[in-house]
């Protein structure tokens, strides 16, 4: 099989490990009791800059953002705003904030990417495949006739083609219209 490259700079943060940039001064952020603050998702809770986060949408339970890594154009992660690990640590209304919120999201994703199917996931544990295993996240990967697998090793090429700038701006958009 022939390989083609695909240049994606975006990705070399995430394979280095991200540094934060020495001449940013940081928004001060208001973390809820139990956060981590070293978590991604616990910023994004604790941060209003929705944009600067990719935040598609906020609930009092739950909160859903681009994934910063996604495996496929519109990968969303959706997760409780409260620090947990596990699933047993959710109240009912939270477990029912997220099943509400992941059929939401997926709705919104139809409009918007018009995938033919999706990948609805959680990894519980690193030795799962949790890359944040100290916040619970479900993954919603849009899936299309003829893409490459959910997670591909080996592939001649692939291919995302939406920026996450241009993707989060179409999806708040399209969500305050039904809002």
């Amino acid at each position: 099989m022939k390989y083609e490259q695909l240049w994606a700079p975006w990705r070399l943060s995430y394979i280095q490990g991200e540094k934060a940039d020495a001449n940013a001064q940081p928004r001060p952020l208001q973390f809820l009791p139990g956060a981590d603050a070293d978590c991604f998702i616990c910023q994004a809770v604790a941060d209003a800059a929705d944009r600067d986060r990719f935040v598609v949408h906020r609930g009092q339970h739950v909160i859903s953002l681009l994934n910063l890594y996604p495996y496929n154009n519109g990968h969303l992660l959706i997760a409780p705003v409260a620090h947990c690990a596990n699933m047993h640590e959710l109240s009912d209304a939270q477990h029912l904030a997220l099943a509400q919120e992941a059929t939401q999201m997926i709705r919104l994703l139809e409009r918007v990417v018009e995938p033919e199917g999706f990948n609805v996931g959680l990894n519980l544990g690193r030795v799962a495949g949790a890359g944040l295993p100290g916040h619970l996240h479900w993954h919603i990967v849009p899936r299309w006739n003829g893409d490459t697998n959910f997670m591909p090793t080996l592939a001649a090429i692939k291919v995302i083609p939406q920026s996450l700038e241009a993707l989060w701006q179409l999806l708040t958009e399209e969500l305050a219209k039904t809002t």
